[in-house]
């Protein structure tokens, strides 16, 4: 019997949890024995690692964090890390390895494919949606809705007392997840790591707002933009309005997995699965243009993934 390895590694993410349901239930069918290696990397330099059957993976498919747990795990990027890891694979008799992850987590992911010869697949789960070669990732639809849930809730003060509204989202380097959110929920400015704007061409969109009658407008910052304390202050100074910060933090991460982040964490576990069951090649899951595709772990790591101005221009037509 083949084993599969199971790891969570990173922030976590929803849809983690259906996830590792779909690899079990995938897996274990097909004549495939699975270990989950608990609190990601960490647990598995200390060999944490604990079968995992059909009914362990029972009532987790609506939940959101990771059974296995995640940690960050320095010791796991050193050589002597990935030496101990592929060692701990080797002692299990693990034939393949998959990581439930982004791109931090797919980084060490090649390392160790590298240094042990052993099959690591990738499954994208991050809520930042910034892994190369896929247009979505795990639990990225969710902290979305999630987002757009609380700024809906915000819109409501805002408006009745006339106010700006300074939401910050995750995003520490890229804006995937503030773009998003910012289009879809209306926003009259949205602020990304990845494109310098001057805080004067800020005040002056929201002051024409003003001045066509709109009596609140809503900002969305991404985190990695900038101080939002710092930056609401300025803000206010500049345009005399009457603003108020909100920082959304962790609360994005969390909750129930929308049907969006649990279609694709089953669409790409089985597709894992099947990978291994077919072939040796290691690599990255993705979705491009409605279809389950397969990326190297080189590819990946190497490539940048552009964020789409596009839809930045959209938000600001659609804010008139």
């Amino acid at each position: 019997m083949r084993k599969i390895g199971v790891v969570t590694s990173g922030g976590d993410a929803p849809g983690m949890n259906a996830a590792i349901r779909a690899i079990v239930r995938t897996a274990i069918p097909k004549k495939l024995e699975v270990l989950g290696f608990k609190r990601g990397f960490a647990g598995l330099l200390n060999n944490d690692v604990k079968p995992l059957g059909l009914r362990t993976v029972g009532g987790i498919i609506h939940l959101g964090g990771t059974i296995l747990r995640t940690e960050r795990c320095p010791k796991f990027a050193t050589e002597e890390g990935i030496e101990r890891a592929s060692e701990v694979l080797k002692s299990n008799k693990v034939d393949a390895l998959i990581v439930i992850g982004g791109d931090g987590s797919f980084k060490g992911a090649l390392k160790l494919h590298e240094a042990s010869g052993i099959q690591v697949i990738g499954i994208p789960a991050t809520i930042d949606n910034d892994v190369v070669g896929t247009e979505t990732t795990i639990g990225f639809d969710t902290a979305v809705n999630t987002a757009i849930q609380a700024i809906d809730r915000i819109r409501d003060t805002a408006m009745s007392h006339g106010r700006v509204f300074v939401v910050e989202v995750m995003g520490r380097k890229r804006g995937f997840l503030a773009l998003e959110v910012g289009l879809t929920a209306g926003a009259e400015v949205i602020l990304v790591p990845e494109i310098k704007r001057d805080i004067d061409s800020v005040c002056e969109t929201l002051i024409r707002s003003r001045k066509k009658e709109k009596e609140y407008s809503i900002v969305v910052v991404a985190e990695g933009f900038g101080n939002s304390t710092s930056l609401v202050k300025e803000i206010a100074e500049k345009t005399g309005f009457e603003i108020r910060l909100t920082i959304l933090g962790h609360i994005q991460r969390g909750g129930s997995p929308t049907a969006r982040s649990r279609l694709i964490a089953s669409l790409f576990s089985s597709y894992a699965v099947e990978k291994i069951l077919e072939s040796d090649e290691s690599g990255v899951v993705g979705l491009q243009n409605g279809k389950v595709i397969f990326n190297s772990l080189e590819f990946v790591n190497k490539e940048y993934k552009p964020l789409n101005t596009e839809l930045l221009q959209l938000a600001e037509d659609l804010a008139i």
